[in-house]
């Protein structure tokens, strides 16, 4: 498609996700006090309190939760817009795998957000114990709900980066080998954001975090890698063709029967 069709393309697929984002927004509406006591529970659970500062901070929160409950219930629609303007740049024999990748990246959206708020209490566990005995923890709203939504959508967005990995080696934009090349500054980034993310006291903490992201790094690099050598197995196998007929040699390719 020429480069004005690709816009329009992005600018539909964006409209669809925002209209689902919307509509999930106002369901999230329903789940916002159940919802806010999960997010506040670690907090009391070490002796802390979490208070509103102003008078707006109460609808302040209800926007900040009810839009991240919309996130979360709409992630089949916008993983899905994704991926849809991602498809038709690829053959028809190799769609079948973008179900797939679909398939693999919500389960691993929600793995991230349940990571995000496994760590959460030991994360609280470590700035709160920095508090003196004469010293209260309350903390406000307005502080801990933004800190909690932005490290539960940080692990739920990078657990689904390998499946973007395959994507862009599907549309020629990422092949393995780059990905191999710069193999050191990935892994490295990878420990460097669950350090930041997890900034426990213990080391195992950290790496319990970074096992499934480079576990994942790892499978979708070896997937990249099979896939580049099987497309240039073919490539070279159709050049090799293109030779022969070149030559006037010929197709190697079986000759159809004659049907009755």
């Amino acid at each position: 498609m020429a480069l004005k069709e690709h816009l329009i393309e992005l600018r539909n697929r964006l409209f669809i996700a925002l209209g689902a984002l919307l509509v999930t927004t106002i369901a999230g509406f329903f789940l916002y006090y159940p919802v806010l006591d999960i997010l506040i529970q670690p907090v009391k659970s070490l002796g802390g309190e979490v208070n509103f500062t102003t008078a707006v901070s109460p609808f302040d929160t209800m926007i900040q939760v009810s839009v991240f409950l919309g996130v979360v219930l709409s992630a089949p629609i916008w993983l899905y817009q994704i991926w849809a303007f991602i498809v038709p740049g690829l053959h028809k024999n190799e769609k079948k795998y973008a179900l797939g990748f679909i398939g693999a990246a919500l389960p691993l959206f929600l793995l991230g957000l349940y990571l995000g708020f496994w760590v959460l209490p030991h994360a609280l566990q470590f700035f709160m114990g920095l508090t003196p005995g004469t010293a209260t923890n309350i903390i406000g709203i307005d502080v801990y709900l933004p800190f909690v939504l932005r490290l539960l959508l940080a692990f739920g967005i990078a657990m689904i980066v390998p499946v973007l990995m395959v994507g862009l080696n599907f549309m020629g934009i990422l092949p393995g080998k780059l990905i191999v090349k710069h193999w050191r500054i990935t892994v490295f980034l990878i420990c460097l954001v669950a350090a930041m993310a997890a900034p426990g006291g213990d080391a195992l903490t950290m790496l319990v975090l970074a096992g499934p992201l480079l576990i994942l790094f790892a499978v979708a690099t070896i997937f990249c890698l099979v896939r580049d050598k099987r497309v240039a197995k073919k490539r070279a196998a159709q050049e090799a063709e293109n030779e022969r007929m070149a030559r006037g040699e010929g197709s190697s390719l079986p000759k159809p029967e004659t049907i009755d």
